[in-house]
């Protein structure tokens, strides 16, 4: 298989190996966490995303408001995703609605095989690149998981909120806010 990584706009031949990523990914992530065993849970999520993905080819992503999603290849198989979009429920919710108008990057996934590999990286810059492009100069993102929240503090630092508890005692949720210009390679 070739190991180059290539990252380009989802197209609809795309659909069907991002939702593979999907179903990849999701369970093994309630599963790190400890929470495999919430089989409905993991299903709504993986809907969710497919319903994103459709979401996003009926839709153009220059226009405001839209999603769109890219994706990263090793040769034809689909290795990640990652989004842009308008901000989710529990980001309304854990910011008492202040972040409304700024999109969300979301839907960051490698498979397990090929994680560690910088590819999410990759993801995360060509998005920021693009958000640049389209003269966005900030977005959000959040993350329930105590898995990706430890990444992500490295990455993008503190949360910019933190809400105590939100899926239940000691399982916090976690808002960022970040500046497109900081994670733009100079």
């Amino acid at each position: 298989m070739d190991d180059k990584i290539i990252i380009e706009p989802l197209t609809q031949s795309d659909a069907e190996g991002a939702y593979q990523v999907f179903e990849t990914t999701i369970p093994v992530a309630f599963e790190q966490e400890g929470i495999g065993s919430l089989l409905d849970d993991i299903q709504n999520e993986i809907a969710h995303k497919k319903a994103l993905i459709h979401t996003a080819l009926q839709s153009d992503h220059n226009k405001e408001g839209r999603v769109f999603f890219l994706v990263a290849k090793m040769g034809d198989l689909i290795v990640g995703t990652i989004s842009y979009g308008p901000c989710g429920e529990e980001i309304r919710e854990c910011t008492d609605h202040r972040l409304n108008d700024i999109g969300e990057l979301g839907s960051l996934y490698v498979l397990p095989e090929v994680q560690g590999q910088g590819i999410g990286s990759a993801l995360i810059l060509a998005l920021v690149t693009e958000l640049q492009r389209l003269g966005i100069q900030q977005f959000c993102l959040d993350s329930g998981y105590r898995i990706a929240q430890k990444k992500w503090q490295r990455k993008f630092g503190e949360p910019y909120v933190l809400a105590k508890n939100y899926w239940g005692e000691g399982t916090d949720h976690m808002v960022w806010l970040c500046e497109v210009h900081d994670f733009i390679v100079k």
